[in-house]
């Protein structure tokens, strides 16, 4: 190949990625114009309503702490929330992710698995909670089933995954021994996979604590029923407590599950 061939090459290949690029842009613009006026964004309306919300923080101060073992016990109810629901979740995702994987199951039951799991997970938490409510009545059950019910279907998933991207070979090497399925997932798989799958728990159960803060807001048990109970009466300085608490739970939550990350994983 002579030289001008080969810069002819490069300067094709640099038009075409011009070419991607600009219909990306197009693309990218033709999307955000609609949806700029779809959710009816207005800068004008941000600035205006800035003295409103600045009305509202100034009614949360100052915070009313005489509340504190309410709120302690909210904190807990939610952490507890998320708890179980997570710990019930792994335990239906890990089956329902092994019988999703397609290298560890036939086609069709991989199919029906994953099926399954893109149904539990594509209904939104908030919804569920509503569900479970009309159901189970008010409180913290029905906040730790849609905790648990959707878990199941984002971990299930996101395990699923990850069963698939592990090495084929080691998994061949178990069963060239005979072993069974059984066998090859206790040998072959879940040495490779269970770092990756604790720290995917432990990234879910975060999230899960932050989803439980919003659950009571619908009557799902949990520190946002005191919330919304407290809003709903004009009592804004033990709004901002409840706040402030949620806030703080948030934060060692992440302490936590970070901390268990560097000494587990």
């Amino acid at each position: 190949m002579s030289t001008d061939q080969a810069w002819g090459r490069v300067a094709a290949w640099q038009r075409r990625r011009l070419a991607v690029r600009v219909f990306a842009a197009a693309v990218f613009i033709g999307l955000m114009v609609p949806a700029w006026r779809v959710s009816e964004a207005s800068v004008r309306t941000l600035v205006d309503g800035i003295p409103l919300a600045a009305d509202f923080v100034r009614r949360l101060f100052p915070a009313d702490f005489t509340i504190a073992g309410e709120m302690a016990r909210a904190c807990g109810e939610t952490a507890a929330i998320a708890f179980v629901g997570t710990v019930i979740s792994i335990v239906f995702a890990l089956g329902l992710g092994l019988l999703a994987a397609s290298n560890l199951a036939p086609m069709p039951v991989a199919a029906a698995a994953k099926a399954v799991l893109s149904f539990t997970r594509s209904i939104p938490v908030i919804i569920l909670a509503l569900l479970f409510v009309s159901a189970v009545g008010l409180g913290p059950f029905p906040g730790m089933l849609a905790i648990a019910f959707h878990g199941t279907g984002m971990l299930g998933k996101l395990y699923a995954d990850e069963f698939e991207s592990v090495d084929g070979r080691i998994l061949e090497a178990v069963r060239g021994t005979g072993a069974g399925w059984i066998g090859v997932v206790r040998y072959g798989l879940l040495p490779q996979a269970l770092p990756q799958l604790l720290s995917l728990s432990l990234f879910r159960f975060e999230m899960n604590v932050r989803e439980a803060t919003v659950l009571g807001l619908v009557g799902a048990g949990g520190i946002g029923y005191y919330i919304q109970l407290y809003a709903r009466a004009f009592q804004y300085e033990k709004v901002a407590t409840m706040v402030a608490a949620v806030i703080l739970m948030v934060l060692a939550m992440d302490a936590i599950t970070h901390w268990s990350r560097r000494r587990v994983l």
